[in-house]
């Protein structure tokens, strides 16, 4: 039904981007598509099924998405995803959840100050604070995150004005190129055009759809490219594996104790010198005879002949013929190695490993990695799982990146030069709750003390004190401001006085003198 738009492009852009020859910037070398687009040659009409095929698994991305949502929803990959988004996602008493650092970029106050406003307009417009759990997780389940961004076309300095997520089965990146043989008959890239084609309708085929500019969507995906195929990967991409055999392993524990748990009958039949024919005929006259349910139904005056249709659970039925003993019924007895699931618990473990999560927080065992620090120890696995969820925040940070791009440039607040030479000093920080990056901040704080007593010293003389506050104490700017306005209120308030700090320090300078210098022992008197 698109087919009337394949030559138009919707979306706005930032100024005229009509000029796309990319001549004199090495065509012949292709740059790795980190964003996995799909390319296709100039002129093409469609997007068809993109293959892949890869170990027979899966056979594009569509389907890709669809198993990773299914493992997700299994219990054991849920629990793990669960405590994963969970550390990654915690919000303080105001509800916030990342806050922008921007102690890094060399700018005026005032621009500083516009940056954090539109920072948090971007926040409210995906209501982050209150949709941050369910964001974060399915970005990390589909390890994609696509949002149009509804401009005013007429208007742009008012900015952003509506954020709207779409599917990522909806939705995808195309490079669209334009080549000519060269010399040693090397591809030369003459033109590239890059645009999202988007259809409302989910499918594992990518039909003819609407064409989207790229500044009007914005894209953030887990990172993991497989050049190969030009495909995207998420984290649950290697416990697709152990997820599938711990759920056929959990199967076959289920079937192996419905079938061997009960105790059946085994019933030898004489048959006598019968032959095989009416031997068969003869057992299942038999079996009938006892199996049978005949009923008199009252109402319509029919006898009701029920049959038993035989299966894996009832008795069993053999004849016997002349020569051999009579008719004899026997015992088979049931299953006596029922509970053990050893097989069961070691695909556990690997889908665990899978899932970069300490096997401790989702089976109870105790922790076994080793430890680290001092009263409250932390396992190397909780050390790693730490840098892991800290690898996720940075990469996911990208949404907010270029949102804020988008929103700065619009309102003309920065240009597009300005941007890129300030954007790699921008940071977002996450309120951490992990027990590891806890310990690590304590012993980090504790040590950085130390440090400062020793540096206190030189105050004056080498360092200044907001050089300290920074490179010792790690304190942002604005930490720096609320302190110095608190010590300020403090002392105005009477709670604080230079006095009795400067008295409290000179006797713990005095205490610590004692302490490292000792008096000397009084010579003792010589004896006549």
């Amino acid at each position: 039904m698109f087919d009337n738009f394949r030559d138009k492009v919707y979306g706005w852009t930032f100024g005229d981007k009509k000029d796309k020859n990319i001549d004199g910037l090495s065509p012949y070398i292709k740059p790795v598509s980190e964003d996995a687009a799909y390319t296709v040659g100039a002129g093409y009409y469609g997007l068809q099924a993109h293959k892949l095929n890869l170990n027979g698994t899966w056979d594009n991305e569509y389907d890709l998405i669809r198993k990773y949502r299914d493992v997700a929803i299994q219990q054991e990959p849920d629990s793990a995803v669960t405590e994963i988004v969970n550390e990654a996602i915690s919000g303080d008493d105001d509800g916030t959840v990342v806050k922008i650092n921007l102690d890094a970029l060399n700018l005026s106050d005032n621009i500083k100050k516009r940056m954090i406003e539109e920072y948090n307009t971007i926040l409210q417009l995906l209501d982050f604070n209150k949709n941050s759990y369910e964001i974060f997780r399915s970005w990390y389940v589909d390890a994609r995150l696509y949002y149009h961004i509804v401009v005013d076309e007429k208007k742009k300095g008012l900015g952003i004005q509506e954020l709207r997520r779409i599917s990522p089965l909806q939705i995808r990146k195309v490079r669209e190129e334009k080549t000519e043989i060269g010399n040693a008959g090397i591809e030369i890239v003459k033109e590239v055009d890059e645009y999202y084609l988007y259809t409302p309708y989910a499918s594992r085929n990518y039909p003819s759809g609407l064409k989207l500019s790229l500044d009007s969507i914005s894209f953030t995906h887990s990172g993991i490219v497989d050049e190969q195929t030009n495909t995207i990967f998420g984290w649950l991409q290697k416990a697709l594996k152990p997820a599938n055999q711990i759920r056929m392993m959990e199967d076959a524990v289920v079937i192996y104790r419905l079938s061997r748990a009960p105790e059946r009958r085994i019933f030898y039949i004489d048959v006598g010198s019968m032959p095989p024919g009416k031997a068969a005929e003869y057992l299942r006259l038999i079996q009938q005879q006892y199996q049978n349910n005949i009923s008199y139904d009252v109402i319509t005056g029919e006898l009701k002949d029920t049959t038993n249709v035989m299966s894996m659970m009832e008795d069993f039925w053999f004849p016997r013929f002349s020569g051999s003993k009579g008719t004899e019924i026997d015992t088979l007895e049931g299953g006596d190695n029922l509970g053990k699931i050893e097989d069961v618990e070691y695909f556990k473990k690997k889908l665990y490993l899978a899932l970069n999560v300490p096997i401790a927080r989702l089976t109870g065992e105790e922790n076994t990695g080793a430890m680290f620090g001092g009263e409250a120890e932390i396992s190397r696995d909780e050390q790693r799982f730490s840098k892991f969820v800290s690898r996720l925040r940075k990469r996911f940070s990208n949404l907010f990146l270029d949102l804020l791009r988008t929103q700065l440039l619009l309102k003309g607040i920065v240009t597009e030069d300005d941007w890129y030479s300030i954007k790699e000093k921008i940071n977002f920080d996450f309120l951490s709750s992990t027990a590891a990056k806890e310990k690590e901040e304590t012993d980090l704080l504790v040590k950085n003390l130390e440090i400062l007593k020793d540096a206190e010293t030189m105050v004056g003389i080498f360092f200044s004190k907001k050089y300290l506050q920074k490179k010792i104490l790690r304190m942002t700017d604005e930490e720096i401001k609320l302190m110095d306005e608190e010590i300020k209120k403090e002392l105005a308030d009477g709670e604080l006085d230079d006095f009795s700090v400067v008295k409290g320090r000179i006797q713990f300078d005095a205490e610590m003198d004692a302490l490292m210098n000792p008096p000397l022992p009084a010579p003792k008197p010589k004896q006549k």
